[in-house]
Order: structure tokens, then C-alpha cells, then sequence
């Protein structure tokens, strides 16, 4: 019979009951932050012309999106991309005990006893350094700070492939053990029962480098406390995830977020990310400003922002939301992207292609230009947009990702079905 007898691994709470359970909580959460992630990607529209550039990356097999992105209701993106950092966040501390939890099976010696083992020790690899990949640099990327010298969203997007691969691996070798060890060793309810003075080591096990230690020594923590432990943690991150995410005066909640408790002055008091002086934008280029819309004819105009502000107006509440987390919900002013498309020609599924002052570019799809709420913004909450809003105009369609919704718009170019 062979034992992992190291020592140094002598916590009493270790054994298969703590990490089936943890386990079990990542089977549930893990595949709804990868699900969420799949729908943040779809919200750039990866086939439409030039968005999988915006990604720092082409396209792949693993674009298989069969539909546009809705545009409606408007807070869908708020809804996904809230659930997906939120769910990540709250997931932290349970990724960190877990891992805890198998330490003395990861470090154990030899490394694999068969090729069969070999595979699945090489799969824990992938799953371990994957899931640290995705939350380390996540976790940094809506802190705003940027170590790394690689495009976060291709990273971020390969990275969760592999992991979920591995993931998937996992899952389908250990699952019978994880509901064996969950039927009968211990309930929850008996664990939540238990206290400091009643914790004991859970039974023995008659396999290679068993979870539970042979020389257990005497227990600090009973495991309630661990697990409440454990919750206060994703409870405490799920609240910044969620006050970042509903924003108004839950925002003062969001104590992980850098940015995004004070705006810009009066109406325009809300979150900015990329300021116009950050951004290396100039005020000869707000003076010189002018929009160009193009249809696929060649039909062009040349319009200043006394010109735009000549035409219909309309005003719509749209919630903005951007991939960090944080959502936002404004009253915007402006033309409409559709009437726009009419002016050069194209009154029949109309896609767009916009360019800004800041090198920024997107494409939006026939579905989001058709919509009455798709504006070319120049006002919010009934004041000039501010320069670090996008002043002269920006662009504001409903359930998209703010890196569609492009700041210091300054060309439209349109196509699709020309009027007759």
C-alpha cells in the first residue's frame, strides 16, 4: 500500500469530502463564467468586418456563433458581462481553498505511477495553470493594471479554451469519485453541526497519495469555519462585483474598482475609462472635427456637429457596460443611425463601420442600425457630452459592449441593400 507520508501536509480538514464539495460548487459556477465569457466575445460581432481585430486576434473554428448580437433588451450586456465578473470574483476563494485542498496530491512523488496516469497528471497542468491564467490576469485586467506584454482579450479567449478543455477532462475522470465521497462520507448539514471541538480527520483511504493525512495533527479551524470562511470571502467579491455592475449608490461598494466612482462634471458624472488627454487626442482635432458618412454608391457627406444638431433629435435611456465589469444607465440625445444610413442611400439592412479620432473601429450589424435607440450621440442627460465622453459624437447602440460604443466618432461607411 502506498501513502503520501510527508509530514508537512497534516491539516486534519483535508480529505475527499472538502474538495468533492469545494468541487462541486466550481462544476456548478465554472461553466456559467464560460458560458457568460462565449457571450462577451459574441457581443463584438466576431464576423463582422474587423471586430475580431478589436480582440488582438483573427478569426477561428471556435467562432461559431450563429446569430447576430441582440439589441434588446438594452441591459443585456450589463446582465452577461455583470454575471460573468461577478460569478469570477465570488469563485476566487473557493479556487484558492481547493487547491489548498489537493496540494499534497499535485506535489506528490513519484509524479505518475502509469502512462494513463501520466495523461492525467499532464491534463492538471493545463486545468491548474488555466484557471490561475484566467483569474490572475482577469482579475488585474478590471484593476486597470497591465503588466502582462499581450493583448488580454486574445489571451483571455485562448486561455479559457484550454482550461475548459482540461476542465471538461477533469469532470469526466473524477466525477464518480466526487459523488462518492459527497453520498458517503459526510452530509452538509452534518459538517455545518460540527464544531471545533467534534472535528476529527475524515477516515482513512486505501489509495495512492490519499487526501487525508497519516499523521493528522490536532484541528485549529473546525470545517464550518472554513466554509463560512470561504463564503464571507465570495460574499464580500460578489458584492463588489454586483455594486460595480448595478452602479448608482451601490457604487461606492465597488472597493476593487479604480476608476468608475466619479465621472466627469455634472451631466456627464459617470464612469470613464480612456481619457481624451490619455488617449493622445489633441483640441486642433476637436476644432478641425467633422463626420463623414459614406454609402456603398459613393454618395458621402460632410457633416459638423451645428449640422447634426440640425437634424431630428431623439432621446433614449440606454445602459452602457463595459467589459470590466461596470454598467452605467444614462439618457442619450442624438441622430439616429439608421436616418443617417438613409442620407447616403442605404435604407435596407444597413451595417455600419466607425472610425474615432483615438484609432478606435467597429462594425455594428443590420440589427443594431435598424434600431430606433441606436444613436450618434451629442447630448447626455441633456448637456453636451464631455470631451472625455466622446464629444463631438459617439456612438451609443442598446446590449453592446462600450468598445462598440465608440467615442470622437468621426467617420460612419455604410452598406447593405441600396434605396431605389
Amino acid at each position: 500500500m502506498y501513502r503520501n507520508r510527508l509530514s508537512v501536509w497534516r491539516s486534519p480538514l483535508r480529505g475527499p469530502w472538502l474538495t468533492s464539495a469545494l468541487g462541486f460548487v466550481l462544476l456548478c459556477g465554472l461553466p456559467v463564467v464560460m458560458l457568460t465569457g462565449l457571450l462577451s466575445n459574441a457581443a463584438y460581432d466576431p464576423r463582422l468586418n474587423g471586430n475580431v481585430a478589436i480582440q488582438g486576434r483573427s478569426l477561428s473554428p471556435l467562432d461559431f456563433y450563429l446569430f447576430n448580437w441582440p439589441a434588446h433588451p438594452t441591459w443585456l450586456y450589463a446582465l452577461t458581462q455583470g454575471v460573468h465578473v461577478t460569478l469570477s470574483l465570488a469563485l476566487i476563494p473557493v479556487v484558492l481553498v481547493k487547491q489548498w485542498s489537493v496540494l499534497p496530491r499535485l506535489l506528490a512523488w513519484p509524479s505518475f505511477r502509469s502512462p494513463a496516469h501520466a495523461l492525467e497528471r499532464l491534463s492538471l497542468f493545463f486545468l491548474v495553470g488555466g484557471i490561475f491564467f484566467e483569474f490572475v490576469t482577469g482579475l488585474l485586467f478590471i484593476e486597470y493594471w497591465f503588466p502582462f506584454h499581450f493583448n488580454f482579450t486574445a489571451s483571455h479567449y485562448w486561455g479559457a479554451w484550454v482550461f475548459f478543455g482540461a476542465f471538461l477532462l477533469h469532470v469526466a475522470l473524477k466525477l464518480p469519485r466526487m459523488r462518492s465521497a459527497l453520498r458517503t462520507r459526510a452530509s452538509l448539514a452534518t459538517v455545518l453541526r460540527t464544531d471545533l471541538a467534534a472535528t476529527r480527520p475524515e477516515p482513512s483511504e486505501d489509495i495512492p497519495n490519499s487526501l487525508v493525512p497519516a499523521a493528522p495533527a490536532a484541528p485549529t479551524l473546525s470545517r464550518r469555519a472554513l466554509l463560512g470562511t470561504i463564503g464571507a470571502g465570495s460574499l464580500l467579491l460578489a458584492v463588489q462585483g454586483i455594486a460595480q455592475d448595478v452602479g448608482g449608490p451601490l457604487r461606492r461598494f465597488a472597493f476593487l474598482l479604480p476608476r468608475g466612482r466619479t465621472g466627469g462634471p455634472a451631466a456627464n458624472d459617470f464612469p470613464i475609462n480612456g481619457t481624451f488627454v490619455g488617449l493622445g487626442l489633441t483640441p486642433d482635432m476637436i476644432r478641425h472635427w467633422e463626420l463623414t458618412v459614406s454609402g456603398p454608391d459613393g454618395r458621402k457627406l460632410k457633416l459638423t456637429r451645428a449640422q447634426l444638431e440640425a437634424l431630428p433629435q431623439h432621446t433614449y435611456s440606454l445602459t452602457l457596460a463595459c467589459r470590466e465589469g461596470w454598467s452605467t444607465t444614462q439618457s442619450w440625445t442624438g441622430v439616429r443611425l439608421r436616418d443617417l444610413a438613409a442620407s447616403v442611400g442605404v435604407t435596407e439592412s444597413p451595417t455600419v463601420a466607425a472610425t474615432a479620432l483615438d484609432g478606435g473601429i467597429g462594425t455594428l450589424a443590420a440589427n443594431q442600425v435598424l434600431r430606433d435607440d441606436a444613436l450618434l450621440c451629442l447630448y447626455v442627460n441633456g448637456a453636451p457630452l464631455s470631451l472625455d465622453h466622446g464629444y463631438p459624437a459617439r456612438i451609443m447602440v442598446p446590449a453592446d459592449i462600450a468598445d462598440m460604443c465608440l467615442k470622437w466618432v468621426h467617420t460612419l461607411t455604410y452598406a447593405g441593400t441600396e434605396a431605389a
